[in-house]
């Protein structure tokens, strides 16, 4: 599956990450199959508590549930394909459905990025205009502000996955990676890509933006905490905003390991892939620990939930 002429296109690659590896590539099946459980356990146990607690309907909360909805939903738009390539060596991918995963893909690392910018807004409110809190966080303004980060996404995503579309892969149909990464399957086209690198890079400087916002609001967050007199709602402002930094900045290290990733020349492939695929699960396996223990209120659900679990089970 070598090369081919400028006028023949592959409709099928082969997802082939790994697999400098050789024999120990199948035992890869046993932690990713590890993290997708968990993934799916942890995060959709945080999304039933939140769903069913009246109480925890806040905005601050809403948002905990959608960065625990993607951390459900991420790894079954690939993991489920890699532990079938591991231990069966059925790798190979459609293109669209190849282009349908690119999208989702980029598509939630862009939402994640929209869901902490929403929570910094939150806190920024909630600290700044205490007293106008409600006035400024209301259905009418967080649909105002969701509908445009979303628009702004999908645009961003559609552009970027529409531009792969037509290229044409005569190259080779080998995909050194698990899952349908950009870069990788760009770099397989016999096109100019130059119109692909520049969509991507409009898509990174929507989460870079979104990270300067976020930096910046909790510059001003902080500013005003420690200017403010000591007690318990001091406290519980520091907590809440640590809890969320903590997310943020696990966030970001690992979307930066990625980038740095694929352009350093010097970092072994199989590494490349590991942080490429890391940055897409990190966030997803760390989130429901640090809300789950971190969180007074969903903390509190959980030891109920356990407690009255123990109590039908005896």
């Amino acid at each position: 599956m070598g090369d081919g002429s400028v006028n023949m296109s592959f409709t099928e690659f082969q997802l082939i990450g790994f697999t400098d590896l050789k024999g120990y590539r199948p035992l890869l099946f046993i932690p990713f199959c590890f993290i997708l459980v968990y993934t799916l356990f942890a995060n959709g146990v945080l999304m039933i508590i939140i769903a069913k607690d009246r109480k925890l309907h806040a905005p601050m909360y809403i948002l905990i549930g959608l960065i625990a909805a993607l951390g459900f939903f991420v790894p079954i738009y690939f993991i489920p394909r890699m532990l079938v390539g591991f231990l069966w060596e059925m790798n190979t991918i459609t293109r669209h459905e190849c282009l349908i995963q690119m999208f989702c893909l980029h598509f939630s690392g862009c939402f994640q990025s929209s869901i902490l910018l929403g929570m910094a807004v939150d806190r920024y409110f909630a600290i700044i205009y205490p007293l106008r809190y409600n006035d400024f966080v209301n259905f009418t303004n967080s649909l105002i502000f969701s509908a445009i980060l979303s628009i702004r996404n999908a645009v961003s995503i559609i552009a970027m996955v529409g531009l792969v579309a037509p290229l044409t892969f005569c190259r080779t149909n080998l995909i050194y990676h698990s899952f349908c990464e950009h870069t990788s399957v760009v770099n397989l086209a016999c096109n100019d890509i130059t119109k692909n690198y520049l969509a991507l890079t409009v898509a990174f400087s929507i989460t870079s933006s979104d990270c300067l916002l976020i930096f910046c609001s909790y510059v001003i967050i902080f500013v005003v905490i420690f200017r403010s007199p000591s007690g318990e709602s001091r406290h519980k402002a520091i907590h809440t905003c640590t809890t969320h930094i903590i997310t943020i900045v696990i966030a970001y290290i690992s979307v930066t390991a990625a980038f740095v990733g694929y352009r350093v020349a010097t970092i072994p492939r199989d590494a490349r892939i590991l942080t490429s695929t890391m940055y897409h699960l990190v966030p997803a396996i760390c989130n429901p620990i640090i809300y789950g223990l971190r969180t007074t209120e969903i903390r509190t659900q959980i030891v109920k939930c356990l407690k009255f679990n123990k109590i039908v089970t005896y």
